[in-house]
């Protein structure tokens, strides 16, 4: 891989380009903070091939959330599963417009 894959690879939400301590650092957190989310199965870091865990943003950003929570006084489990829920109700709605959009599409006819 060049720099400029590397790079290049910097926009990408899912490229894993923070190590756990940059990562909790970003979060104000701890590195145990970390681990115990990857114990619930929140996140589960990629590794360097040093055996490294290493972050996405996007893996950064469902962190964040699941802090919120826990900053609130949830308990981390809880917290994690809250997260976990969420994303899996945000994915299931956007499914459920694109078939709505893809209905309206083969029979405009209904949405009138």
């Amino acid at each position: 891989m060049t720099a400029d894959d590397t790079f290049g690879r910097l926009d990408d939400d899912d490229y894993p380009a923070y190590t756990m301590g940059r990562a909790a650092e970003m979060l104000g957190t701890t590195p145990a903070f970390l681990r115990a989310l990857g114990e619930a199965r929140l996140i589960t870091p990629l590794r360097s091939e040093g055996g490294h865990r290493r972050y996405s943003r996007y893996q950064l950003r469902i962190a964040a959330r699941a802090r919120e929570l826990v900053d609130r006084g949830t308990p981390i489990e809880a917290a994690c599963r809250i997260v976990i829920l969420e994303d899996q109700l945000e994915e299931a709605q956007r499914i459920n417009a694109e078939y709505r959009r893809a209905a309206e599409s083969a029979n405009p006819t209904a949405a009138e």
